[in-house]
């Protein structure tokens, strides 16, 4: 194999760390991440399977550092906070940034606070778990697992009752600490080279997804990357300005796109040139920056106009990612609609939901691309009738209340019906907020936390993965392991109107919850009657359709071309997008 002419002048040096000198270098800012990398994307279970990996000896992989010289300044590592001190040989992570990312945030006292590095060693199971809601002696946070001397004192301690697990804990903590971790050093000054290995690296692995992409070809320099938004700051202000959790890379790309033209798909590498476009944007002296800050804008009303006028108060509730982005669209033309039109827009949304995938055939670029084209500046009302049009031929259909799955379309439409209810604390009898939704979520892509199981453990799979077997609980005080007793004793502090107004809630009342304890089935037969009735009176109001003797979602075959995310407690099934 040949060199090109802008290749590496003398191939990397080989070398290993331990974790137990590596971790300590990160945490005191002498490796860091170039801004050219992809964001971290890795789930909590990513991070418990490299753990995992770690203390059965597995390897990890390679990692790939660049040295160079770096002035000193304040950067961020995952969620730490974090100051470089100038160096002539800084460590630069051109490939492993998901792994290293995880391993310095999990087992450091700052970063394990969040999800998905707050990570747990369970002693008696012998497995990383995350951070368990009832926390128990034989838990132990991996911090303190990583640092002896922690150790030492948390088994003098708060540890003291799990003393029979110390070879235990010493084990793993030995194996945390001497794992060795290869690396490559390349010595190159050559940004342009760096990017090339690293473009070449994602490309024979896991490949760049279209985010992912755009951020790299327009990342501009490394001198003043902190303060440039990013499709990464968007996703993250978002999140923070309106409570509704985190929207995706791919997702936050095509709404900053769909804004500036019809088609979101668009071929994102001339985006900002005056040549080789198909088709010319609708705001064509915009510079970079504007666009980046004028797509949070639109994207955070629509953000707006789904939380405060549709009902759905958190993404991990929206059935599929097109929706926002045509809204996003919407908005960015239309920030004030008018009331009617609102109202037009809350039935076009919920329409939608419902009958998009069968008219679009479940492809996000048909769905984007021709609601996207109906948009047309300057035209609201003749905008929302054109989108509305698109979708005026298909028959109304009714969501199956059968099972109940939060990675699925279908479900998601049933948690915004419960939503409309109200849902009340077991324990406060308080309305549970918004607020509580997105504390209780942070980043997890589907609801399963804030929906517990009555009956985790029921014989009748049917019947233990039905609606009628969940409540909607999105708060971290109530007794979700004890859900049968809590429904059926009200709580001293809360007074017989307050517990009615709880129990109907949760589509309940004192005679139905009563069963929990004594009939399962029977409890579960009853209320899952009580959910199919809720659900249509919703989906009346909602969509303002009529659903007599119409067919079920789950009776249609809507192709895979839309998201897969898997679910701890059931099967994983494909999530429209």
């Amino acid at each position: 194999m040949t060199t090109s002419p802008g290749g590496l002048e003398a191939q990397p040096t080989a070398t290993t760390y331990e974790l137990g000198d590596l971790i300590p270098l990160a945490w005191s800012g002498r490796i860091r991440v170039p801004h050219f990398q992809r964001d971290f994307r890795w789930q909590s279970q990513d991070v418990l399977r490299l753990f995992d990996s770690i203390v059965k000896g597995y390897p990890i992989g390679n990692l790939l550092l660049w040295v160079r010289r770096q002035q000193s300044e304040d950067f961020m590592l995952g969620r730490l906070q974090l100051t470089a001190p100038a160096h002539d040989e800084s460590l630069w992570v051109v490939d492993g940034q998901q792994r290293l990312t995880s391993l310095a945030n999990a087992l450091s006292p700052e970063g394990h606070q969040y999800k998905p590095f707050n990570v747990y060693y369970d002693l008696a199971a012998k497995e990383f778990v995350e951070s368990p809601q009832s926390s128990e002696p034989h838990h132990i946070a991996l911090p303190i697992l990583f640092d002896l001397k922690k150790l030492l004192t948390w088994f003098r301690t708060d540890g003291l009752t799990a003393s029979e697990y110390f070879d235990e804990a010493e084990r793993v903590a030995t194996a945390l600490r001497q794992y060795k971790v290869p690396a490559y050093l390349v010595r190159q000054d050559d940004r342009a080279v760096l990017t090339d290995i690293f473009d070449r690296m994602n490309n024979f692995g896991r490949k760049l997804n279209r985010g992912e992409i755009f951020s790299a070809l327009y990342s501009g320099e490394e001198k003043g990357a902190d303060e440039r938004l990013t499709l990464a700051k968007i996703s993250d202000n978002v999140a923070a300005r309106t409570g509704f959790g985190s929207i995706d890379i791919g997702t936050v790309l095509a709404s900053v796109l769909a804004r500036r033209g019809p088609d979101p798909m668009r071929d994102i590498r001339v985006e900002f040139s005056l040549t080789g476009r198909r088709t010319q944007s609708e705001f064509p002296d915009e510079d970079e920056p504007t666009a980046f800050s004028q797509g949070e804008e639109a994207l955070v009303r629509a953000v707006d106009f789904l939380i405060r006028e549709a009902g759905v108060p958190h993404i991990s509730l929206l059935p599929y990612r097109a929706l926002l982005v045509t809204l996003t669209r919407f908005f960015s033309h239309f920030p004030h609609p008018r009331p009617n039109n609102l109202r037009l827009l809350r039935r076009l949304y919920w329409r939608l939901s419902l009958v998009g995938p069968m008219v679009f055939r479940g492809s996000f670029t048909q769905f984007s691309r021709t609601l996207g084209g109906k948009i047309r500046p300057e035209d609201e009302e003749g905008s929302l009738h054109a989108m509305l049009d698109t979708i005026s031929d298909a028959d109304p259909v009714l969501p199956s209340a059968e099972r109940f799955r939060t990675n699925e379309a279908t479900t998601k439409i049933i948690l915004s019906a419960w939503w409309s209810l109200s849902p009340r604390s077991l324990t406060t009898g308080e309305v549970l907020d918004a607020q509580s939704l997105n504390a209780l979520l942070e980043q997890d892509r589907t609801a399963a936390n804030a929906a517990p199981m009555i009956y985790p453990r029921f014989g009748d799979a049917r019947a233990r993965l039905s609606p009628a077997n969940r409540l909607f609980l999105p708060t971290g005080v109530d007794p979700v392991s004890e859900l049968p007793a809590a429904l059926a004793m009200q709580p001293l502090e809360i007074d017989d109107e307050s517990w009615d107004a709880v129990l109907a809630s949760h589509q309940l009342d004192r005679d139905l919850a009563a069963l929990a304890e004594q009939d399962r089935g029977t409890f579960l037969a009853m209320r899952q009657e009580l959910v199919r009735k809720q659900l249509g009176d919703f989906i009346q109001r909602a969509a303002e359709w009529n659903y007599e003797d119409t067919p079920s979602l789950d009776a249609l075959d809507l192709d895979d071309e839309f998201d897969e995310v898997e679910e701890t407690d059931v099967p994983s099934a494909p999530e429209g997008y």
